[in-house]
């Protein structure tokens, strides 16, 4: 259990340098509305989404193709406020994180709209109930200086099996090929039901970053990303088709603070 005097600081009391609620759609200008885009095809890594008054409904259709055929079954609708890709063929991109081949097999213009270096970000969600789901949110190295900078900041990963009065999720740094850090990932448990909206925050830079939630904090790691990140807030279906479609989570607002 999280002790009293484990609060996290209040917000900056400046207005946030990225304030979004999507209730005017998703602003391409902040947004791209696929999953690593550079490693797939547009087909199988667009986002399926819906604008709802509470904020944007990411959805998960029946017909949603796999994210790539070698993942199957893996389907995935995000947002994302970046990507860097090398060329067609190459293995140069934004978040090698799988280790089984990735190439470049759609061209993709390198695009940096958000990428913060340290800083706070607040992200208020309401996670998925439905079967073999995960809301994840990530900041992750855009890569585009240099392959090395390619860590991730796992704010949260939330199972809908890990749902209910009490709920469970996943929250730290994977390293990846950034040798500078080490993969720090731990379990959390949310004395709430995580599919009502609720905030969660990452607070990094200068060495720390610490991860909380509704004003508590989670997390504190004595290490920190010092390169670009971009953020991406993805729902996932892992395994077989099955269950009722759409399946659904919903961002209800994203702002972030620069240091």
């Amino acid at each position: 259990m999280l002790e009293p005097h484990d609060r996290l600081p209040d917000p900056p009391r400046t207005d946030p340098v990225f304030d979004d609620d999507f209730s005017r759609d998703v602003d391409p200008a902040r947004w791209i509305a696929h999953y690593l885009p550079h490693w797939s095809v547009p087909e199988r890594s667009a986002a399926r989404y819906s604008t709802r008054p509470e904020g944007l409904e990411l959805r998960i259709d029946e017909d949603q193709l796999d994210w790539r055929p070698e993942d199957a079954p893996l389907r995935v609708s995000n947002l994302q406020t970046g990507v860097f890709a090398g060329p067609l063929g190459s293995a140069r991109g934004t978040h090698r994180h799988r280790p089984d081949g990735l190439v470049v097999r759609t061209e993709t213009p390198t695009r940096v709209m958000f990428a913060p270096e340290r800083g706070r970000i607040d992200l208020t969600v309401s996670a998925s109930t439905d079967r073999a789901c995960m809301l994840a949110a990530w900041l992750v190295g855009t890569e585009h200086s240099s392959p090395d900078d390619s860590s991730e900041i796992c704010v949260f990963e939330i199972d809908a099996d890990a749902v209910g009065e009490s709920s469970r999720a996943r929250s730290g740094i994977k390293a990846h090929h950034d040798r500078r850090l080490r993969t720090d990932m731990a379990e959390v448990v949310l004395p709430f039901d995580a599919s009502r909206p609720h905030t969660w925050t990452v607070i990094w830079g200068e060495g720390k970053t610490i991860i909380g939630c509704e004003g508590r904090v989670l997390r504190r790691l004595a290490q920190a990303p010092d390169y670009p990140m971009i953020l991406l807030i993805d729902l996932f279906e892992i395994g077989p088709a099955g269950g009722t479609y759409p399946k659904t989570a919903t961002i209800h607002r994203v702002r972030a603070w620069d240091h």
